[in-house]
This record gives C-alpha cells, structure tokens and sequence, in this order.
C-alpha cells in the first residue's frame, strides 16, 4: 500500500473512531516533504516523508493526522511568539500527546510524552523545559570553556571571529525566512477558524468532543465573548446626558424614589427571558446580577423584565436602587412574537432588547425599531439583531 492510500485510510479510520478530530485533519494541507523525518506540524500544513508514512502502519499515520489536527485546533503556531522555536515544538507537542492519550491514542515510541506534564498548558511546560534546557547548557558551556582555553590565544580569535561573521549572516538569513512563513501561516490560519468553528458546533451538538477540549480551548465553548462590551457599547451613547434635579422626576416620586429630570429620552433596556425551561438559570443570574450593577451606575435607566414562553407571563419595571430579582413561570412553547408585539402595545421607546432563549421558536416577521440581543446557549440564526452566546458562566 502506497503512502496516499495509507493516508486516506487513515483518515477514514480517524473519522470513524474520533470524529471529530478526523474531521479537523480533513482540513490540514498535506505536504510531502522528505526533508522531514517523520512528519510535523505548524497548524496549517501536516508535513511528512513518504519513505516513513510507506513503511510504518496505518495506525501511525493516524496518529500523525490528529497531532497535526489538535496542533492546529490549539493554534500552537499562533502562540509561540518569541519563544525559542524548538523548545516551543516540544512544550506543545508534550501537550498535543497528553491529550491524544486521554483519548486513546497509542502513542508511537519516538514522541514526545512525560506524565509530569499532564494537565499544564504549553506555556507552562515551555518554561519548565527551557530551565531545564539552560541548566543544562551552561554545564556544557563550562566544560567547552575548559577546552578552548588550551588553544593559542591568536588562533582562537581568528577562529571566533570569522565564525562569528558567518553566524551574523545565516541569523539575518533566517530571520528574514522565518517573519515571512510566520506572516504566511497566519494568514491561512485566519482563513481555516471559521471551519474549524463550524465543526465544533457540529459535533458539540452531537455530543462527540474529545476529552480535555474544554480545558485546552475554552475560548470554543464560551466563544469569549464579552457581553459585558456589547451591553456598555449601546449604553455609552446614553452616558452624556445631562442632569438636573430641578425639577426633579415627577414619574417616580410616589415610590420615594427622587431621580433627575433628562434633557434627552430616557434608555430603556427591556431583558426577556424565555420560560419554555431551555433557559440556564445560573447563566441569568449572573447577567442580571451585571445589569443590576449598571443600574447603579446609570440613574436614567428603566429595566423592564418581561418572562413569556408562547405568551407573556410576567412584566416589571426595575429602577435605580432595586435589586433586580425575576421569578420564572411558564413550562409552554416558544414564542417571541407576543413580547415583541407587548413592547410596542406597552412599553414607549424602547432602545435595547435582551432575550434570553434557546433560540428555538416562532420569530417575527419582521425587525423591530430598536436593537435586540439574542442571548442563547449556543449559535443560531436569527431574522435580525444580534446574537450573544454564553456558556459555563462565562
């Protein structure tokens, strides 16, 4: 069997025993190269010799298919910035085979793999490595010390000197190659994100993830998304109004609550939560837990809550100094036309709509004249607005 048919067995094989992972090799570009010993990796292109792939089993070249493909769902490349490149190759390939065990990789016997690294990330292993490295550098610096201290002075010299003009040459040589592959691979990494995004929310649905992919890539699962940006970024415009308590805000005086009067519209940020129970209750409480904080900082704020499943079941209005508390009620079906359709019977010019929902239900026919923020689980479409997705709390 010739080195491409034991690759696409390979990545058969990949595909049908880890999914996932298989799925992201599919995306690597394979580079013959004999230059390579056995094959590597920079995130983008899985490099191999052909003489090795032809005369190792399917089962390595299965192997060298998922490092390739987690080296570049870690985007190892990316990470390396000014670090010593080799050192950096080993650090992250420690952290690559770790996980593949976890997963039930047999490992070939020539990788790198050390148990006292398991559950460190590549930057750690790398310091802990480069230490080391230097430990033991400097024992054989002092020994070649010893040794060229028995040769003429004027020899040594020459010697040093004209080494040392060469080594100027190749570093600038290499610098040179080296910003230009980094620029390169950046470039095509850029471009393989949104695929390899694409198969994670695939095989997340399908329950199919590898172990130790929360830890190594949390930035997959909560998308790192700053909610917190988008939620300031449509409330700075607001931020400059002028105040004045003469007069004061007749609308809320009967509550005892003595607020300043605006020259300007009043923000109202309107929060919908989703009772159909597909709402994660930890998750919302932390929002309205931020929502509460802004409340204190903005006194020209009205918070209208509102919970619904197929129809409206709740509706209160928050204002600056309450604490903001909800109380769920529902269990029905999903439908987000009756909160729209209440905001424009009840509720005057509003500016910001926050619906926290699954994302799965009956959407209206049309975009509404305010902004709305979808706030789900996990990334769906929607007909307009934005969506946040928020996971583990994050």
């Amino acid at each position: 069997m010739d080195p491409i048919e034991k690759l696409e067995k390979a990545k058969a094989k990949l595909m049908l025993e880890h999914p996932y992972i298989g799925s992201v090799s599919t995306v690597l570009k394979l580079d013959n190269n004999r230059d390579t010993l056995t094959f590597s990796s920079d995130g983008i292109h899985l490099k191999y010799n052909d003489e090795y792939f032809e005369k190792v089993p399917v089962e390595e070249i299965e192997f060298a298919l998922a490092n390739g493909a987690m080296h570049a769902v870690l985007r190892h490349s990316e990470r390396a910035e000014e670090r010593v490149g080799r050192i950096w190759q080993a650090a992250s390939d420690l952290v690559v085979n770790a996980m593949l065990v976890k997963n039930g990789f047999e490992l070939p016997p020539y990788v790198y793999y050390d148990e006292r690294f398991e559950g460190m990330y590549a930057e750690e292993i790398y310091d802990v490595l480069k230490d080391e490295m230097i430990t033991n550098d400097a024992r054989d610096e002092a020994e070649a010390e010893d040794e060229m201290s028995q040769e003429p002075g004027d020899q040594q010299r020459k010697s040093e000197e004209s080494q040392n003009g060469s080594t100027r040459e190749r570093a600038v040589q290499q610098a040179s190659m080296e910003k230009n592959e980094a620029a390169q691979i950046e470039a095509e990494g850029e471009a393989l994100q949104e695929m390899f995004e694409q198969i994670f929310q695939k095989y997340k649905r399908q329950g199919e993830l590898p172990k130790e992919l929360q830890r190594l890539v949390p930035e997959y699962f909560s998308h790192q998304i700053n909610w917190r940006e988008i939620l300031y970024r449509y409330i700075a415009s607001y931020a400059k109004n002028s105040y004045s308590f003469m007069p004061p805000n007749m609308k809320y005086l009967y509550r005892g609550i003595c607020l300043p009067s605006l020259s300007s519209d009043l923000l109202r940020v309107v929060i919908a939560v989703d009772t159909s129970g597909s709402v994660d209750e930890t998750l919302l409480g932390i929002f309205l837990g931020e929502v509460n904080t802004v409340m204190q900082h903005y006194p020209n704020y009205e918070i209208d809550l509102i919970t619904a499943d197929a129809k409206i079941r709740s509706h209160r209005v928050y204002l600056p100094g309450e604490f903001l508390a909800y109380e769920v009620s529902g269990g029905g079906g999903t439908d987000f036309r009756p909160v729209f359709e209440y905001i424009d019977k009840h509720i005057d010019y509003p500016t910001l709509l926050l619906y926290f929902t699954d994302g799965m239900g009956t959407f209206p026919s049309y975009a509404p004249g305010y902004d709305v923020l979808w706030v789900m689980p996990e990334e769906r479409e929607v007909p307009f607005g934005e969506v946040l997705v928020l996971e583990g709390g994050n």
